[in-house]
């Protein structure tokens, strides 16, 4: 029988939604829905600058050091040459992207919100598989769905629910380049956001309900209910705070889930193995060697991107002006970790389920 083979029976047989990490995702974002939504209807509201603290902290502290995990993860038994491959690719990439941005930063700034979409829904996908299953995702559009509706959440429900917050950031992000340049487009802006409201209710109710009808069951109910979560908790907290706390609370600890559930034992070739072998301590000094050695190089590319652009902090305030600015770095370095570290890894990838 052929390892895909005895993959996909391995998965039916340690398919399980009780793994700590998805149940801390699913409290952490349900009791900062319920919190908003009280202290929304009891007329209190979070000051702009505390929001701000909370995505930074969120998305430099808590999210950024599970990206660089995911790299090591995926390459530590990898051979040598593809290594460099791969972080040949992964620089070009990054060179393209900031190109893009100086160039047309408009296209740019769009382009790191599909980012966003495209790493939550991609990775949202890949924990379904892993943890309760996608046996009611039968067909490739439903997956295609899947992936719309997850990622979709991140941004389009923000879009339509925060309109204010989220023009004003895009103009942010825009300005780290050109100031003023979204300016001219402000007036299709509610158009954009009807069609968002529309397109994202009409792919929500498609998944929902084609799920039901292709197979329903247990792995349905469980996207079901995370997929309407997701839309409610990005349409009732403020936006600053549901991106800034998504990716740490949501996308990192449930990815930590489908690690756990996927035995990648014997994955690669452990000759390569980046860490060697030796004493638990020494293979440990190892590994964090190299994750300080990665951190020392996310540093180095934030420094060109920060030295490349022409107004890093938008000509706005510190905290905005930083906002804007991690918002734009994030997505560089994101676009690789979704394209190179997924898509065109079609061996293995930062989300690999066998």
């Amino acid at each position: 029988m052929s390892a895909i083979g005895l993959g996909a029976i391995r998965r039916q047989l340690v398919h399980s939604d009780a793994h700590p990490s998805l149940g801390l995702s699913r409290m952490a974002l349900f009791v900062l829905l319920t919190g908003f939504a009280t202290t929304t209807a009891a007329g209190i509201t979070v000051p702009f600058r505390a929001q701000m603290i909370v995505y930074l902290v969120g998305m430099v502290a808590l999210n950024l050091p599970h990206g660089g995990y995911e790299h090591f993860e995926n390459l530590r038994r990898r051979r040598p040459s593809f290594r460099w491959r791969y972080v040949a690719a992964y620089l070009a990439a990054v060179a393209v992207f900031v190109g893009l941005l100086l160039v047309a930063p408009i296209a740019g700034v769009a382009l790191a919100i599909a980012v966003a979409m495209a790493k939550g829904g991609l990775g949202g996908l890949n924990v379904l598989e892993a943890t309760s299953g996608t046996e009611h995702l039968q067909t490739r559009t439903q997956r295609l769905l899947a992936i719309v509706v997850r990622g979709g959440a991140v941004m389009l429900v923000p879009l339509i629910f925060h309109p204010d917050t989220f023009h004003t950031f895009s103009s942010l992000m825009v300005g780290v380049v050109e100031p003023g340049a979204l300016e001219p487009y402000a007036a299709h802006f509610e158009t954009t956001r009807m069609l968002a409201a529309g397109g994202y209710g009409l792919a929500l109710a498609a998944h929902v309900g084609l799920g039901y009808v292709c197979g329903g069951g247990r792995s349905w109910l469980i996207d079901a209910g995370e997929s309407l979560l997701l839309a409610a908790y990005f349409a009732v907290v403020p936006v600053l705070v549901a991106v800034g706390l998504y990716f740490p609370f949501w996308y990192s600890t449930r990815q930590v889930a489908r690690t756990v559930t996927v035995d990648d034992d014997g994955v690669g070739d452990p000759e390569w193995d980046i860490v060697g072998s030796g004493s638990a301590s020494r293979v440990a000094l190892r590994a964090w060697g190299i994750l300080v050695a990665g951190a020392f190089a996310t540093f180095a590319v934030l420094a060109v991107v920060y030295w490349a652009v022409p107004n890093p902090l938008a000509n706005a305030g510190i905290l905005p002006g930083a906002v804007a600015f991690w918002s734009i770095f994030i997505s560089v370095v994101a676009l690789p970790h979704v394209v190179i570290g997924s898509i065109f890894d079609t061996e293995r990838g930062i989300w690999y389920v066998p």
